[in-house]
């Protein structure tokens, strides 16, 4: 019979749990690549840094971009059309250099030193930025308003003016999708108490974007709207100081994944072993497929994916040929021939978000809306309370205010009432259905506008030369739909950011995060190719078409419904894929993988 350990040998025990449990789980180290001890690193110190964070940065950005198309106009004297090509473009090329940081980031850098590189990058661009606006483009002095325009300017000066705000667009642009993943990575998913932490740090990190965006729409826009544009810069580029000090700031308390090299090659290398073995047949279960387990190690910030079933033909690059075998016991082992399981499945996870993340882009374009037409059609309404007017673009702030109303409800009230329903250990919606009653949310938004919008025409004057105002239906009409809008963006935005992160394989969390601004930037570009094509459609045998410069004699409701029409048939797909879905099977988290697995309505 064994013989029970000594008090003293317990007491040793207990001391080296102790000293394991001090580490994470996840494989994060500190700034010095040690293993990170969970005591003294994390949580919600440094989320709550990188919150602020990313709050200060939001406000620098859009105080910049909400009135950039104002200041093209009064102070660079462009055309509408030109400064709205040029917003465009700019916009766009924000989301591109996301792109860009994600890719830097997942493969060399790190999160935390892209952060930091680009946000130094963004600093620089908004005090270029504000220089050459106060030395060289308000000129006279004071000009800008809606009342006085501003004088020519030198090619030397407009050219550093354009450098500057793409000095800004690439700063943001590397920066965004690093900063919500680097803030998840303070969170050791493995750890209960951290992982529901993890969840909840998308929603106050939408929050805070959001709450950095209504200052900016608010005060800032206030002061830009006056002619007081080196101020706003001049506030936008001290929140970015700020933003870029806080963040240094929190360096000690960071956790962090060390980079896994260049995703391409992987990605190359897995397609390449597969095609050189087309003729090969792969066992039914994936049995005898190799696995690199030292690559695997979780301390090398790479976990190990468990085999999936789909996609079965990558499966050929893990299969192990007599010629592999041969090189495997020589250690000379060719990644050109031969991948581990858990490389195939990082290209098999890519593959399937992809249907999932099409479908994401419908959504964009209704939520595009919010920037143009709606607007548009608020300019329209009646925009006086007494003798106090209304500016339209200022309505989004009911946008704002609803999107942290309803992360409040879901966090607090919807998740733990559905957590009880489900009887699971689980809480609350899944990713994937969350992101559902997000498209539902939006086909609702769209239906109130367009029910607005026929009550607008009902009350308009239809042969108003300058239409603004020309209905007498009051603007706050369109609060229901800005409050739609804002209720869906919790479930689908903060829903999506928390579905890439969590499905995307270690070695690409960053891009998973790019994925969802390139949706955004997506949306912006199907919206116009859909306005394009209804016009011309619509303006057939000398009709006015359905968005004419006069609203009043044109149908924007028609094209409301349209947005709700093709809403619902991508709701359609978008279950059908989601119920295709299978998640991304990590070692020792199948049981939680296997609960998520399934979508259901």
């Amino acid at each position: 019979m064994a013989s029970l350990p000594s008090f003293e040998d317990q007491g040793k025990l207990k001391e080296e749990i102790a000293a394991v449990e001090e580490f994470t789980l996840d494989g994060t180290v500190n700034y010095h690549g040690h293993p990170a001890v969970r005591s003294k690193s994390g949580s919600w110190v440094a989320g709550i840094i990188i919150l602020l964070n990313q709050g200060l940065a939001t406000l620098a950005f859009f105080g910049v971009g909400v009135n950039l198309v104002l200041f093209l106009t009064r102070v660079l004297q462009q055309s509408n059309v030109d400064a709205a090509n040029n917003v465009s473009k700019w916009t766009g090329t924000v989301y591109i250099f996301s792109l860009v940081g994600a890719f830097l980031s997942d493969s060399y850098w790190g999160r935390y030193k892209t952060c930091a590189i680009f946000q130094i990058i963004f600093v620089i661009g908004l005090v270029s930025l504000s220089l050459s606006s106060y030395l060289f483009l308000i000129r006279p002095k004071g000009c800008g308003d809606e009342h006085t325009l501003c004088g020519s300017h030198s090619k030397t000066e407009i050219s550093l003016f354009y450098l500057s705000i793409y000095l800004t667009a690439l700063g943001n642009g590397g920066y965004q999708p690093n900063i919500a993943t680097f803030g998840a990575d303070q969170f050791d998913e493995e750890d209960q108490k951290e992982g529901h932490y993890k969840v909840a740090f998308f929603s106050y990190f939408y929050l805070a974007l959001n709450l950095g965006s209504l200052f900016s729409n608010t005060i800032l826009g206030f002061f830009e709207d006056e002619g007081m544009w080196a101020l706003g810069f001049w506030v936008s580029a001290g929140s970015a100081i700020a933003a870029l000090l806080l963040f240094l700031a929190g360096t000690p308390r960071y956790r962090h994944f060390k980079p896994s090299g260049n995703p391409l090659t992987r990605v190359c290398q897995v397609v390449v072993s597969a095609a050189k073995k087309w003729r090969v047949r792969v066992p039914s279960g994936g049995e005898g497929l190799f696995e690199d387990n030292e690559k695997q190690n979780p301390n090398n910030g790479c976990r190990k994916i468990l085999h999936t079933n789909g996609f079965k033909f990558l499966d050929k690059a893990a299969y192990i040929s007599s010629r592999d075998s041969s090189d495997k016991e020589q250690g000379m082992i060719n990644p050109w021939r031969l991948c581990p399981i858990t490389q195939v499945e990082e290209v098999k996870c890519i593959l399937k978000l992809m249907p999932i993340w099409l479908c994401t882009i419908i959504y964009s374009v209704v939520f595009t809306q919010m920037a143009s037409l709606f607007v548009e059609q608020g300019a329209a309404m009646k925009t006086t309370i007494s003798n106090f007017h209304i500016p339209p673009a200022s309505m989004s702030s009911f946008d704002i205010l609803s999107v942290a109303l309803f992360i409040f409800l879901y966090r607090r009230v919807l998740d733990p009432f559905v957590g009880k329903l489900k009887k699971s250990s689980s809480k609350g919606l899944t990713e994937l259905q969350r992101m559902g009653v997000g498209l539902i949310i939006a086909v609702m938004a769209m239906v109130s506008a367009g029910i607005v919008e026929c009550y607008r025409l009902k009350y308009a004057q239809a042969d108003c030369t300058h239409c603004e105002g020309s209905s007498s239906l009051s603007i706050f009409w369109q609060v229901p739909q800005y409050a739609l809008i804002g209720a869906s963006e919790v479930f689908m935005y903060v829903g999506q950011l928390e579905f890439f992160n969590a499905q995307a394989p270690d070695g690409l969390k960053s891009f998973g995060s790019a994925l969802c601004m390139t949706s955004i930037s997506l949306g912006n570009y199907v919206s116009s190719l859909l306005v394009t094509m209804v016009m011309k459609i619509s303006t057939e045998d000398d009709m006015p078409g359905w968005i004419p410069g006069n609203l009043n004699k044109g149908h924007l409701d028609r094209f409301y419904f349209l947005l709700a029409a093709l809403t619902v048939i991508d709701f359609v797909i978008y279950v059908a894929c989601a119920k295709w879905y299978k998640c991304i099977k990590l070692e020792d988290k199948y049981e939680q993988n296997e609960e998520l697995e399934s979508f259901k309505v």
